[in-house]
């Protein structure tokens, strides 16, 4: 095992890829092809953290989308579960564009954070990277699991 007391910075990747919202989403799948990685930050012009496309994103387009579950009582629709769901996943299935299909919704971590906080977030929340930010929001590295793996258990 390695030193208890790594921080985010001591074990993130600072020359992070990334793309931006405007961008095509065949460009984000170019890139976690061409660079082995299974997520990418979309940042701003500015270089703040936007949102994160995934891979799981793309298999999403692909997987078709399944309208609200309803039923007619008296003449009218009862939804049986919300409907914005199925918007959610129309708009993300048909997106063309990154910052469409992108989840918006990003735990990060600031450098000075501690790795153990890194692990349970990727643990707790079911993500395989964290993206490390400062104080405005911008984007200055990312922690994979596997940068977690290698300071714990080698080099």
């Amino acid at each position: 095992m390695a030193e208890k007391n790594l921080l985010a910075r001591d074990i993130m990747t600072r020359d992070v890829i990334t793309v931006c919202p405007e961008d095509d989403v065949e460009k984000a799948a170019r890139l976690l092809l061409e660079h082995h990685v299974s997520g990418l930050p979309v940042v701003d012009d500015a270089g703040k953290l936007v949102g994160i496309v995934s891979e799981a994103d793309l298999v999403l387009q692909e997987k078709g989308v399944r309208g609200p579950l309803y039923t007619v009582f008296m003449g009218g629709v009862l939804y049986l579960e919300n409907p914005r769901r199925f918007d959610e996943e129309f708009r993300r299935a048909i997106a063309r564009k990154i910052g469409d299909l992108m989840s918006k919704k990003v735990h990060t971590v600031a450098p000075d954070d501690p790795m153990t906080k890194v692990a349970a977030i990727m643990a707790d929340k079911g993500v395989n990277r964290v993206p490390v930010v400062d104080r405005e929001q911008r984007l200055v590295g990312i922690v994979s699991r596997q940068d977690i793996i290698r300071a714990s258990y080698g080099n």
